[in-house]
This record gives C-alpha cells, sequence and structure tokens, in this order.
C-alpha cells in the first residue's frame, strides 16, 4: 500500500512517467530561467507522447496488430530502458527482493498490460477519443484511494470527476451512435488500459520514494518490453515480421520520439518545475492529438467532441489544482 498522498504525486495521464515531484527554485531569477526550461520540457513531453495513438493508427493501414505494433515499439526502446536502468543502478543501493518483485507486477500492469490494452483499442476508436479515456487517469487514481484506502474524496474533487465523465460521455456517447458496437469494445479497452495504469499509480507510491524514478520508470519499462516480445513469439509467427518498411520506420519513431524522449523530457521537466505544474502543461495532450488526427489521420472532429475534450481537460485541471491547493 502506498504512502498517503504519494500517488497523488503520480497521478498522471498514462502516458507520462512517473515521476518524483522536485520544487522549483525559490529565487525568482532562477524561477524564470528554469520554469521555461521545464514548461519547455513539459510541453514537449506531452506533444511527443500525443504522437503514439498517431503512429498505431497510421500502422493499422497496412494490416498490422495491436501484437505486432507493440512488439516492434518495444524492441526499439528497449536498449534505451536498458541504459536508463544501468544508469541509475549506479547511483543507487541494491534492490531488495521485495522490490523485485514489486517492480515484475508494477512493470506488468502499468507498462504492459496498460499498453496492449490501449493499442488493442485504438484498432477500434479514434485517436481524440483514446485520448481524452486515457486522461481520466487521475480520476480513476482518486476513486481508487476511496474505494480502497477510504481516502476522502472532497466537493472539488466530486465536482471534477462529474466533469471529467461527462466529458468522455458526451465524445464517447456521439462515436458510439456513429461507430456501433466496435467503439463499445474500443472504449472498454482503452478505459481497461487507463484503470491497469493508474492502479499502478496508486501501487507505486512507496516504492518510487525508496527505488527513485529513474530506475522504476526504467525497470519496470524493461520488463514490459520483455512481456511484449514473449507475447510476440508465443502468438505470431515470425513471418508476421514480413511488414512493409513503413510499419518499420513508424516504430522506430514510436519507440524513440513517442516513447523514449517524452520519457526523459517528462522526467527532466519534473525536476524544474515539479510533478503538479508538469501535469498541467501535459493537458495539451489531447489538444496536440486532435490537431495531429486531424492533419495525418483526417479524423473527424466534430462539436460534441469539441465539448467532451473542453470538459475533460477542466476537470483534470480541477484535481491538479485540489492538489496545488493541499500544499
Amino acid at each position: 500500500m502506498s504512502g498517503p498522498g504519494a500517488e497523488d504525486e503520480l497521478a498522471q495521464p498514462l502516458d507520462v512517467a512517473p515521476a518524483e515531484a522536485v520544487d522549483a527554485p525559490s529565487t525568482h531569477s532562477a524561477m524564470r530561467v528554469v520554469s521555461r526550461s521545464g514548461l519547455g520540457l513539459a510541453a514537449l513531453g506531452a506533444i511527443a507522447f500525443s504522437g503514439k495513438a498517431i503512429i498505431v493508427k497510421l500502422g493499422y493501414r497496412y494490416g498490422t496488430d495491436a501484437v505486432t505494433l507493440l512488439a516492434l515499439r518495444m524492441l526499439v526502446a528497449f536498449p534505451f530502458f536498458l541504459a536508463m536502468g544501468a544508469w541509475a543502478a549506479h547511483r543507487g543501493a541494491p534492490l531488495a527482493a521485495a522490490d523485485r518483485w514489486r517492480i515484475l507486477s508494477l512493470g506488468f500492469l502499468g507498462y504492459y498490460l496498460a499498453s496492449f490494452l490501449d493499442f488493442a483499442g485504438l484498432a477500434y476508436i479514434t485517436a481524440t477519443l483514446e485520448r481524452l479515456i486515457l486522461y481520466l487517469t487521475p480520476t480513476l487514481v482518486a476513486l481508487i484511494g476511496w474505494l480502497a484506502f477510504g481516502r476522502r474524496i472532497t466537493r472539488r474533487q466530486a465536482l471534477a470527476l462529474l466533469v471529467s465523465y461527462a466529458g468522455v460521455a458526451l465524445a464517447f456517447g456521439h462515436d458510439l451512435q456513429v461507430g456501433g458496437a466496435d467503439i463499445m469494445l474500443g472504449g472498454v479497452l482503452v478505459f481497461g488500459s487507463a484503470l491497469a495504469y493508474a492502479m499502478y499509480l496508486v501501487g507505486s507510491g512507496e516504492l518510487v520514494a525508496r527505488v527513485g524514478a529513474v530506475r522504476l520508470t526504467a525497470y519496470a519499462s524493461s520488463v514490459a518490453c520483455v512481456l511484449c516480445l514473449l507475447q510476440f513469439v508465443l502468438l505470431r509467427p515470425l513471418d508476421a515480421l514480413a511488414l512493409p518498411w513503413q510499419v518499420y520506420a513508424l516504430s522506430l519513431v514510436n519507440g524513440t520520439l513517442c516513447t523514449v524522449l517524452p520519457v526523459l523530457a517528462v522526467m527532466m521537466a519534473v525536476a524544474r518545475i515539479g510533478s503538479t505544474l508538469a501535469a498541467q502543461v501535459g493537458m495539451i495532450g489531447p489538444v496536440s492529438t486532435i490537431v495531429l488526427s486531424l492533419l495525418l489521420l483526417g479524423e473527424p472532429m466534430g462539436p460534441w467532441q469539441v465539448a467532451g475534450t473542453v470538459l475533460v481537460m477542466a476537470g483534470v485541471f480541477m484535481v491538479s489544482q485540489q492538489k496545488t491547493a493541499a500544499r
């Protein structure tokens, strides 16, 4: 069980790597300089992460599937996570046996299962709707804290929950009328992804404080990489890799620019401006996804999707403001 409030520091959307909150410098001149770089890094991370759904949707156009696309993404990212883990290991004490098992379970839950459900869901729903559902993660963390640990939900948090879920209901309801059962299946899969990652955040509170954010992220991500590659070997023949070159090019971009780069950018941003402000800047993610989906995928964007996006972002902002006020 995580320490009090620990998961709140980590309650960020699925595609934001957990990171330790570090207060920004107190002097005004240093604050200006550091905040600019921190804000830029947080924005870069959010935009880069938002490209993941676009890359996956483009990959599906070449006849591949979630198992293959996820394996290729993790194959590209694996060496980078191993390097991050080796670097972090030299700076920390050896892991206790219990912590090793926790990292294995968290890697399965937060990075393998959440990623697989997300990729699978993207085969059925738009990139915009996927991003909105994933942005429910902070609200799911609050609900898990209330249901599992009896933590009180304030009136502001309750209102934020209602606003966020109303936004998803608007966008989801509109798409459901157009797409029918496929939209329902995709929505359930992506919601399961958000729930899996929320459970990861709740369970990683004490561990991230003890092991360190970089080390935990690198180790848990490495576990997920191994699981994704094993899944491909067990479920797909080797000739499934006979894919158009475009799929490999997209996977290279997905594994580097949409996975490793944003993980590092967000961690560096949190070290400069703190996790709360970094999460608030990360709210440009849905907007970035909308723009990219319009430009690269030609996905329709009507008033229902716009209204849903505004409501979800408003709800997440209210949750983050609640944490700021509590400090």
